[in-house]
């Protein structure tokens, strides 16, 4: 991840940086990965532009942030694909953190094939991304019904 990265060129802003939140939850496609929680390594960027306060209004909470993504992480049913996760942690994030921007997830299971470090992906959604996306999933559930 490039953690300091602008959100454009002369833009300002502010970033929170979670690196290395490891969570242990129930993911993966093969039969061995549906057997019990396995640990998954999330790093994250999470950009906003609000002057912070010290009353704490307008920022985003880093230690609220990691306990709230951990709890649903730990707490929610099997999902097969990674990708799912990144789409619902950063879900999670936009519907929470209305001072959220953007940001930048990147989601790895640690050492889970010899030969590599870690095996992962990265989402990067703005806050136009998640909103596009939310009106997507209200479409297709009100076509199914």
């Amino acid at each position: 991840m490039k953690p300091f990265e602008p959100l454009e060129a002369g833009g300002q802003g502010w970033r929170v940086i979670v690196d290395e939140l490891i969570v242990k939850t129930r993911v993966g496609l093969y039969e061995h990965e549906h057997e019990g929680p396995q640990p998954v390594c999330i790093d994250a960027s999470l950009r906003y532009r609000g002057m912070p306060h010290e009353s704490g209004d307008g920022l985003i909470d880093y230690e609220a942030w990691c306990n709230r993504v951990s709890a649903f992480l730990e707490t929610k049913g099997h999902t097969r694909l990674l990708e799912t996760l990144a789409v619902e942690v950063a879900a999670l994030s936009f519907d929470e953190w209305p001072a959220l921007d953007a940001l930048t997830l990147v989601l790895h299971k640690p050492k889970i094939r010899e030969g590599t470090k870690r095996l992962g992906l990265e989402l990067d959604w703005r806050r136009a991304d998640y909103d596009a996306w939310r009106l997507n999933a209200a479409a297709q559930h009100a076509s199914v019904r």
